[in-house]
């Protein structure tokens, strides 16, 4: 029986969610879609999760959709890939933008296509400095899949957005880093290392500040600058009368690790 196309482990408070076809550069497929969605949900309702890392077992991290799937596609009339649904949070991958906990891409190696676009549903992005990233859709005859040139923008600008999509050139963990896409970390204990970051922030931050403030984020790109300033005195107001926010000055005060509950 061959292993599972997604593997998942807990330690520390995070969740490690893997891609798991290493012998193919983790090739897209349907059985690895519906394996992470599946991790994703578990770590979603795992109270003893407070943080998810998300990377790809072996040399790449993503390689994108196969190629010979590609070609079999081409000049055939074919379906939409995925049921489309409304919400702007229960589309085929931005279900991770609902997850009420971070979502850290720990980009390891080689990642192209799709595999460019999952991190940018994640909340924060690390790269190996190696890695090798490409938007590859200009050089396959498409155009940039899973609302990608939505999402890229905003991260790094229209100008540099346009470079990466329309040249489809391959940048390192520096470059990437330079333009904001991710940080970079050296190759050398990387995933240890973004765990390590991950269980920072499982073990010493209120898991409903990290949730509010999560939704805060994404909710604010549909906000106006008012909206969200009236959303945010709100939200504090209730703050104090929450469990966290007296742990939050008790352990201070009493020069201690915090023991946040999440009410």
């Amino acid at each position: 029986m061959s292993e599972p196309a997604v593997l998942y482990e807990v330690a520390n408070r995070v969740a490690t969610i893997s891609l798991n076809r290493p012998d193919e550069f983790n090739t897209w497929r349907p059985e690895m879609e519906h394996g992470l969605r599946e991790a994703m949900t578990r770590a979603a309702g795992d109270d003893e999760v407070r943080a998810i890392v998300f990377t790809g077992r072996g040399k790449a991290f993503c390689a994108g959709a196969s190629l010979q799937n590609l070609s079999q596609r081409a000049g055939k009339d074919m379906p939409p890939p995925h049921e489309r649904k409304d919400g702007d949070f229960n589309q085929r991958y931005s279900y991770m933008l609902a997850i009420p906990k971070p979502v850290i891409a720990a980009i390891n190696g080689a990642t192209a296509g799709v595999g460019f676009c999952l991190p940018l549903y994640c909340d924060i992005r690390f790269m190996a400095a190696s890695a090798k990233l490409s938007t590859a859709f200009a050089k396959r005859g498409l155009v940039a899949e899973h609302a990608s040139a939505w999402l890229l923008p905003r991260l790094v600008g229209p100008m540099n957005a346009a470079d990466l999509l329309m040249s489809a050139r391959r940048i390192d963990g520096t470059e990437a880093e330079r333009l904001g896409y991710a940080r970079c970390l050296p190759d050398e204990g990387f995933l240890a290392a973004v765990q390590d970051y991950a269980a920072q922030i499982a073990n010493f931050s209120s898991p409903r500040s990290t949730a509010l403030m999560k939704a805060q984020i994404w909710d604010g790109q549909y906000q106006t600058l008012t909206e969200a300033v009236h959303k945010s005195e709100d939200q504090i107001m209730e703050c104090r009368y929450t469990e966290d926010y007296k742990e939050g000055s008790a352990h201070f005060l009493e020069k201690r690790a915090p023991n946040f509950t999440g009410r």
